[in-house]
């Protein structure tokens, strides 16, 4: 191994790091549609009580929890996605 595959070398085993992670998210599926879904309906429901004077805060807490969801979901669906198995 020359000196300019050591860099090489190293990345790979902090990936290693991460395969039962990405295995485990690849055999969850449904975790990540579900969190898409829930954020989905957060959003909606938020938009309506952005409608109500009383519900403004709540409104913008489920905002809040909706992108949380939807970010969690899309880093998990890209997880799955990806086409590197190394």
């Amino acid at each position: 191994m020359s000196a300019s595959d050591a860099p090489l070398q190293h990345s790979r085993a902090a990936g290693a790091a991460f395969d039962p992670i990405r295995a485990w998210i690849r055999h969850r599926a449904e975790i990540h549609t579900g969190l898409g879904l829930v954020g989905n309906v957060a959003f909606v429901i938020g938009s309506v009580f952005f409608l109500f004077g009383s519900l403004k805060i709540a409104g913008v807490w489920l905002f809040i929890a909706g992108s949380t969801g939807m970010l969690i979901g899309s880093i998990g669906r890209a997880v799955v996605e990806s086409r590197s198995d190394s």
